[in-house]
């Protein structure tokens, strides 16, 4: 399904309300002056609150499980709105609100 593609300031939580951002975007490709983002850059999330029976247990990071099969950026596949992910170690998925809503991909 086509999506919007993902740049550095698109909005990525953990379902935890944690804050996953791309630690290295890929900055050869720009949408309204922020770098794009592939399924190569890693996702580290902050300020996660999991807890599983009152131990904190929260989310590391994020592995994209779907992307973009059409667009790639650098030799990686560009993330989208509907990509799909899992965050590490929890197997708990993520919330994606696109920054940007000009530019589609597939």
């Amino acid at each position: 399904m086509p999506g919007f593609v993902l740049d550095q300031t698109s909005m990525v939580t953990c379902m935890h309300g944690g804050q996953a951002k791309a630690t290295v975007p890929f900055p050869r490709v720009k949408l309204n002056k922020q770098a794009v983002v592939t399924q190569a850059a890693a996702h580290m999330v902050s300020a996660c609150v999991f807890n599983v029976s009152g131990a904190p247990s929260p989310c590391v990071n994020v592995m994209w499980t779907t992307v973009a099969t059409r667009v790639r950026a650098g030799g990686a596949a560009v993330l989208l709105v509907d990509s799909q992910a899992q965050c590490v170690p929890n197997g708990t998925g993520v919330l994606v609100a696109p920054s940007q809503i000009r530019v589609r991909g597939t």
